[in-house]
C-alpha cells in the first residue's frame, strides 16, 4: 500500500476548481482536437468526393459506436475502479484493474468486430439509408470494424492516465492521431482519390499508432503498471467488480446508440441534403458540449479519487466549482454557434439546402444547452461515486420516453424543422431526476474502496 499522496495525478487536496480546471483544459484541447479530425475526415469527404458521401460517413458513425459501446462502458467502469484505488494508495489493485481489463478487451474484441461487418448491411437497411448512400456506408463501416482494436485500445490506454488523474500524456497521444488522421485524409482523399474507403483507413492507421505509442508511455510513466499484450492476467474479484460498474455504463452506451439510430432513422427518411446537415451539424454541436463534458469528466476522477481517500466533503465543493464553470462555458458557446452557425456549416457543403437542415438542428440544440450542462455536473458526481445504475436509468428514459417519441411527434405533427426541441425535453426530464437523486444521498454508499471518510461518521457507508 502506498499512498497516493506522494504520486503524480492525486486530486485529493487542494482547491477543487484549480485542480478540476487544470485537469480539464487537456481534456477540453484534446476533445477539440478530436473533433477537428472528425471534421478533417467530413470537410474533405464533402468537399472532395460529395454530398452523398458525407451523408455515408455521418450515417455509418452511429452504428459502429453501438457495436463498441459495450465495451466502452465497461472501460470506464474499469476507469472508476483505478481512480478509486489510487485515491486509497493501493497501486496494486490499479495494477490489477488495468491487466484484468485489458485481457478482457483483448480476448472480446475478435466476435464484437466480426458481428460489426456482417451487421453492417442490415443495420443500414434497418435504419432507411438511401440506396445513393448505402454502398458508401457499408465499405465505410466494414473497414472501420476491422480495425476496432485499435481504437479500443487507444481509447483504454486515454482512460487509465486519466483515471489516474493524467489528463496531458492522453492529450499527446490525441495530438499523434489528430496530425496522422489529417496528413493521411489528404495523402488517401486528394492524392490517391480512395474516397471513402481512404477516410476510413486513415482512421484506424491513426489510432492504431497512437495506441502503440501509449502502451509505451503507460509502461515508461507509471512503475506500477505494466502493459503487455502477449501476457494475459486476469483477476475473477476485479473482474466481477469491473463488470457491475461497466455493464450498466456500456448497456447504457450502447441503447443510447439504438435510440441516436431510431432518430437517424426518422431524419434519414427526409434525403441526403437533410442528412447531411444534420450530420454536419452534430460535428459543429459537439464544440459546444466539450466544456461541460470536459469538466464532467475531471469530475468523475475528482469524485473518484476523494471518495476512495474518505474525503466526503470535497464531493461537494466539486461539484460546486464544476457547476459554475460549465454554466458560465455554455453561455458562450450557445452565443458562438447560434451567431456563426451558418458560416460554420459551409465548412462542410457550399450547398443552402444542406447549411439550412444544419441550422434546423442547432437553433433548439442550443437553445437548450444549459439544461445539458447541469444534468451532466450531476451525473458526474454520481459516477465517480461509483453509481452507474442510476446515471443509466437517467438517460435511457431522457431518451426513449422523452425524446425520441418526442420527435416523431414533432416531425408528425409540425414538420422536420421541429424535430430537435425534443432535446431539451430529454434533458430537463434528466437533470430533475439526477438533482433529485443526488439529494437523496444513496450514491455515497456506492462507493468499491468501502472506508469510513476521514471527515463523516463511519454509519455515512453502512
Amino acid at each position: 500500500m502506498s499512498s497516493s499522496k506522494t504520486l503524480r495525478g492525486d486530486m485529493t487536496s487542494g482547491s477543487p476548481m484549480r485542480l478540476i480546471l487544470s485537469f480539464s483544459i487537456p481534456l477540453l484541447i484534446g476533445n477539440v482536437l478530436q473533433q477537428m479530425y472528425n471534421m478533417v475526415d467530413s470537410i474533405v469527404v464533402g468537399n472532395y468526393v460529395g454530398t452523398v458521401a458525407l451523408a455515408a460517413v455521418g450515417t455509418g458513425f452511429p452504428i459502429i459506436y453501438m457495436m463498441v459501446a459495450l465495451f466502452m462502458g465497461i472501460g470506464g467502469g474499469a476507469s472508476v475502479i483505478v481512480s478509486q484505488y489510487f485515491g486509497a494508495g493501493d497501486l496494486k489493485k490499479v495494477s490489477d484493474t488495468v491487466d484484468t481489463i485489458y485481457t478482457t478487451a483483448l480476448i472480446g474484441v475478435l466476435p464484437v468486430s466480426l458481428l460489426g461487418i456482417l451487421l453492417s448491411g442490415p443495420l443500414l437497411r434497418l435504419i432507411n439509408t438511401p440506396e445513393n448512400t448505402f454502398h458508401d456506408a457499408q465499405l465505410y463501416m466494414i473497414i472501420i470494424f476491422i480495425g476496432t482494436i485499435f481504437s479500443l485500445g487507444y481509447n483504454l490506454n486515454s482512460a487509465i492516465m486519466q483515471s489516474l488523474g493524467d489528463s496531458k500524456t492522453p492529450l499527446f497521444l490525441l495530438t499523434i492521431a489528430c496530425g496522422l488522421n489529417v496528413v493521411l485524409d489528404l495523402l488517401f482523399v486528394i492524392v490517391f482519390h480512395w474516397g471513402v474507403v481512404g477516410v476510413a483507413v486513415a482512421t484506424i492507421l491513426a489510432q492504431a499508432v497512437a495506441w502503440v505509442v501509449g502502451i509505451f508511455l503507460i509502461n515508461r510513466k507509471y512503475t506500477y503498471i505494466h502493459v503487455n499484450l502477449l501476457k494475459f492476467s486476469f483477476d475473477k474479484e476485479l473482474f466481477q467488480k469491473i463488470i457491475k460498474l461497466g455493464l450498466p455504463n456500456g448497456f447504457q452506451q450502447m441503447l443510447f446508440s439504438v435510440g441516436t439510430l431510431a432518430l437517424q432513422s426518422l431524419v434519414n427518411g427526409y434525403g441526403s441534403d437533410f442528412m447531411a446537415g444534420f450530420n454536419g451539424a452534430n460535428k459543429i454541436d459537439m464544440f459546444a458540449f466539450f466544456p461541460a463534458q470536459s469538466f464532467g469528466m475531471a469530475l468523475t476522477t475528482y469524485v473518484g479519487q476523494n471518495i476512495g481517500a474518505g474525503k466526503l466533503h470535497r464531493v461537494k465543493e466539486g461539484l460546486r466549482s464544476t457547476m459554475l464553470m460549465s454554466v458560465l462555458c455554455g453561455i458562450g458557446a450557445m452565443v458562438l454557434v447560434l451567431i456563426w452557425g451558418p458560416n460554420m456549416m459551409h465548412l462542410f457543403s457550399q450547398e443552402a439546402a444542406v447549411a439550412e437542415a444544419g441550422m434546423v438542428y442547432l437553433r433548439p440544440v442550443m437553445y437548450c444547452y444549459l439544461l445539458f450542462a447541469v444534468m451532466n455536473t450531476f451525473l458526474s458526481v454520481l459516477r465517480g461515486a461509483g453509481d452507474m445504475v442510476f446515471p443509466m436509468i437517467t438517460s435511457l428514459l431522457s431518451l426513449w420516453i422523452i425524446r425520441l417519441p418526442m420527435a416523431y411527434l414533432l416531425a408528425f405533427f409540425f414538420g422536420k424543422e421541429y424535430i430537435f426541441f425534443s432535446y431539451g425535453g430529454g434533458w430537463l426530464i434528466g437533470m430533475t431526476m439526477a438533482i433529485l437523486y443526488y439529494y437523496g444521498g444513496q450514491w455515497k454508499k456506492k462507493a468499491v474502496v468501502s472506508h469510513p471518510p476521514e471527515d463523516a461518521p463511519a454509519e455515512v457507508y453502512e
